[in-house]
């Protein structure tokens, strides 16, 4: 037995749907992976961490003046120095 399968016109993405109607180069499409593998990378080492807490910051403590970068790895280095939980180094 075959199953009939119902054709819609909404299957496939209009122009006005698609958010460009030209393809995306190759080198477009280098550049998209080099900011995604970079992103990915600054995730895992930890160097995203000052805008994490910024963002963190804004949303729970909108009162409060936020530290400076500097001051931030500066505490972050001396938390991790009092109590080392799982580093390598």
């Amino acid at each position: 037995m075959s199953r009939d399968r119902p054709t819609t016109a909404a299957a496939s993405p209009s122009s006005e749907d698609a958010p460009s109607a030209r393809p995306e180069s190759p080198w477009e499409r280098l550049a998209r992976g080099v900011r995604s593998v970079r992103r990915g990378l600054r995730g895992v080492l930890g160097a995203d961490a000052y805008e994490k807490y910024l963002e963190f910051h804004t949303a729970h403590h909108p009162d409060h003046e936020p530290l400076s970068e500097a001051e931030f790895w500066r505490d972050r280095t001396d938390r991790q120095d009092r109590n080392p939980q799982g580093r390598c180094c």
